[in-house]
């Protein structure tokens, strides 16, 4: 059998030739390419109208409550995705893991409901 080291070689030779091409192409186009720095190539774009102030704007607290809200139900569909698919053809897995697996899945998505019950009793689904 052959050393585990000669085994990868070619993996680690195919990644390092990978990186320096595109490494290259890179350092190439930078060289290569016309100078495009312009007054008006560096201002924001606002359907071709002078800009009407900064570009820097806050956004309200309540957008990135949404959003975490989104990633963590999301992330719920990442977890239950798997699960699905590999329980869904489950004729030569054990009954006991059968359960298991479900019990294991109820108590993710009761975890998650508890969740969704505190967002809303502290009316993070209300826009205020």
């Amino acid at each position: 059998m052959k050393d585990p080291a000669q085994l990868w070689l070619p993996v680690l030779l195919y990644l390092l030739f990978i990186l320096a091409f595109v490494a290259g192409i890179l350092l190439l186009a930078h060289w290569l390419a016309p100078p495009r720095h312009r007054p008006v190539k560096d201002m924001p774009y606002e359907s071709g109208m002078d800009p009407l102030g900064t570009a820097r704007l806050r956004f309200n607290i309540r957008y990135y409550l949404v959003a975490v809200l989104f990633l963590l139900f999301d992330v719920e569909l990442l977890f239950l995705y798997p699960w699905a698919v590999a329980t869904h053809g489950s004729g030569g897995m054990p009954a006991v893991l059968r359960d298991t697996a479900f019990a294991t899945v109820l108590v993710f998505l009761g975890l998650l409901v508890v969740g969704y019950l505190y967002e809303w009793a502290k009316g993070g689904f209300r826009w205020r």
